[in-house]
């Protein structure tokens, strides 16, 4: 009878021969091992051992222990995948924004990622780290869609302008975009930077301190993000719903009713009855309705 940790060897390269594993699938850990076949730590440790030792699997950093290439030609594979990798990765993140943008970031799992690549899932973490990698890979993908202009309009307030526009764009072609970055929290964006330099070299040589440079910056990326973020919601909204927003506002008149007859809110029922029930509250037309405002307050600070 084969010895323990022979058996652990031998039953994990038919699991490989036969398909079950595949180069860049995680092997059972050594605590997994253990537990499952009713070994020691240290024999299992040392089955794991043997297999590194013929090349069968390999120590992956932040993954564990993964099968291995097949042995032959592995190095010049590896030497002519230095750009396979890089098209690889990239392949990784379209497609991870693909699932982003029709279901929502939430949806975005390695496994579901892995499913649509035809790819097994700790395969994916040889080309990205984890969820929080290729999140921000996706940013810099998504927002280098909509580039800002080589040539940079005169003026401050035109300037401004370009950079709030297009990051609009960008959050109305990928909704999720405003739910994953924070004021206080910012990602480490060389995209996101991009933005910010083009703010403060707009801001360079107006009468503004350091401080409020960051606060004109700061004030007109969230106003943005702010009602881009509605977007999602919304999306969210329908998805968990089924509901339009119309067939759900229709669904309120009962209660609004209730509110123009209490008394209690005159004001703001006046102003429904004075739009006799026709208001659409189209984004877009909010972000228009702001921007030029929002600008022309700013001046009366920078000016």
């Amino acid at each position: 009878m084969a010895a323990p940790y022979a058996e652990i060897v031998a039953d994990i390269k038919r699991r490989i021969a036969d398909g079950r594993l595949r180069p860049g699938d995680r092997v059972p850990s050594t605590r997994q091992l253990a537990r499952d076949r009713g070994v020691a730590l240290a024999t299992a440790a040392k089955a794991l051992a043997l297999l590194a030792q013929e090349g069968v699997v390999v120590a992956e950093p932040r993954v564990g222990t993964i099968v291995a290439e097949p042995r032959g030609g592995r190095a010049a594979a590896r030497r002519s995948d230095i750009s396979g990798n890089e098209m690889t990765r990239e392949r990784i993140v379209r497609a991870a924004v693909e699932i982003a943008d029709a279901d929502g970031l939430p949806e975005l799992t390695m496994r579901a990622l892995a499913d649509r690549l035809g790819m097994a899932t700790m395969s994916l973490y040889r080309h990205v780290s984890g969820k929080d990698d290729l999140v921000l890979l996706m940013i810099e993908a998504v927002i280098d869609e909509f580039p800002l202009p080589e040539e940079p309009p005169d003026g401050w307030r035109a300037r401004l302008e370009a950079s709030a526009r297009l990051q609009w764009t960008g959050y109305r072609a990928h909704p999720w975009m405003a739910g994953v970055t924070s004021l206080t929290r910012p990602l480490p964006s060389a995209s996101l930077l991009r933005h910010t330099e083009w703010v403060m070299a707009a801001l360079a040589g107006t009468r503004l301190d350091a401080t409020a440079k960051m606060h004109v910056h700061t004030l007109l990326y969230s106003y943005v993000q702010g009602i881009a973020a509605n977007l999602e919601l919304e999306r969210q909204a329908q998805a968990a719903t089924g509901l339009s927003a119309d067939e759900f506002m229709a669904g309120q008149e009962e209660h609004l009713r209730w509110v123009a007859e209490s008394g209690e809110y005159r004001a703001f029922a006046g102003v429904v009855a004075e739009l006799g029930g026709d208001f659409d509250l189209d984004l877009d037309r909010l972000f228009e309705f702001g921007l030029g405002p929002l600008l022309d307050g700013l001046a009366k600070v920078i000016d």
